[in-house]
């Protein structure tokens, strides 16, 4: 597979708000997202702009200085320019010469075989296509081309403001060739299908779908697999109890807002309503994950319901025995 990308980055100016003359260095970076691949590289302007505001206060008079920096940078998305405090002389463009696309080849293959969407659409390991030993454009071109970028603009050194330039990157090379790298290795789980590679579906209703870019085993691949859901599924067990716990701090806060009104009352009645819904949420939440495991592992299931009631024991074996009359 050959996925083409096209960044289209355009050369911008930035409003930065400094305050008390604190100046923030702006350096290059870069920034990814999920089939697109961003390199962006600033250069600084030397246009600045500065303003006095004058600002009272309980102690007396105090002055703020606010600075205004206006930086040019290579961004992937347009910066509206009217929101500018100065807008003269820092004006952006107002729309893209062209769009960024990602082209996705029609059929791709490992080895005999073609891979289905969902199995492409992993493939997402994006690397720049280099333009070195490509034929120079004529003289008397626009377009410059200058490390791995075409420049639309004579100076890529020194660019302007609405300059574009654009780069390719490419991701799950196939075939035989060299250029622009070898053919990449996968490990793929799926259903054959005559000479296609589906989703196959379990008897549970789950899609096994899996595709690693490196070359595993088996047993590898579901290890990997099965750690991922172990992950997963503690972090979703963690959201729920904080989810139980404020729920449940929530609902008793009105009894602290009764006894707001009494310092030393309300700081005891705090620490013991978060030490309630903690234990309440701790419980729940060991009953429920409890549920689940009841037919599968039934000894585990016990256990996790044990140690819910602990704490229900504790409190009835603290509490004071009635006096039989």
């Amino acid at each position: 597979m050959f996925k083409q990308l096209n960044i289209l980055c355009s050369a911008v100016q930035q409003q930065r708000t400094v305050k008390n003359t604190t100046t923030k260095n702006i350096s290059a970076e870069e920034r990814s997202s999920q089939n697109i691949k961003n390199h962006l590289c600033s250069f600084c302007g030397d246009t600045n702009c500065k303003n006095s505001l004058i600002q009272l206060s309980l102690d007396g008079e105090s002055k703020t200085e606010t600075t205004y920096n206006y930086n040019s940078e290579w961004k992937a998305e347009l910066i509206n320019s009217r929101n500018f405090d100065k807008e003269i002389g820092h004006i952006n463009p107002s729309a893209m010469a062209v769009e960024s696309v990602t082209v996705v080849a029609s059929d791709v293959q490992v080895g005999p075989f073609s891979l289905s969407k969902g199995l492409v659409d992993q493939i997402e390991n994006f690397q720049t296509l280099s333009l070195k030993g490509l034929p120079a454009p004529d003289s008397d071109s626009f377009l410059t081309v200058d490390e791995d970028y075409f420049y639309h603009t004579q100076h890529p050194r020194r660019p302007e403001v609405g300059d574009v330039r654009v780069s390719f990157s490419y991701a799950g090379l196939s075939g035989e060739g060299t250029y622009p790298g070898p053919a990449q290795t996968v490990s793929v789980v799926a259903m054959q299908s005559y000479d296609t590679l589906k989703p196959f579906r379990t008897k549970s209703g789950d899609t096994l779908e899996i595709i690693y870019l490196e070359e595993l085993t088996a047993e590898e691949v579901f290890e990997r697999e099965h750690n991922n859901n172990a992950m997963l599924t503690w972090a979703l067990r963690a959201g729920g109890w904080l989810l139980m716990f404020l729920g449940i701090s929530l609902m008793i806060r009105i009894i602290h807002t009764l006894v707001d009104w009494i310092p030393i009352l309300r700081e005891l009645i705090s620490v013991g309503l978060k030490l309630f819904a903690l234990c309440i949420s701790c419980s729940l939440s060991l009953l429920t994950i409890a549920s689940g495991w009841i037919f599968y592992r039934p000894l585990v299931a016990v256990g996790l319901i044990a140690m819910a009631v602990i704490p229900v024991v504790i409190a009835r074996s603290r509490a004071p025995a009635k006096k039989h009359q």
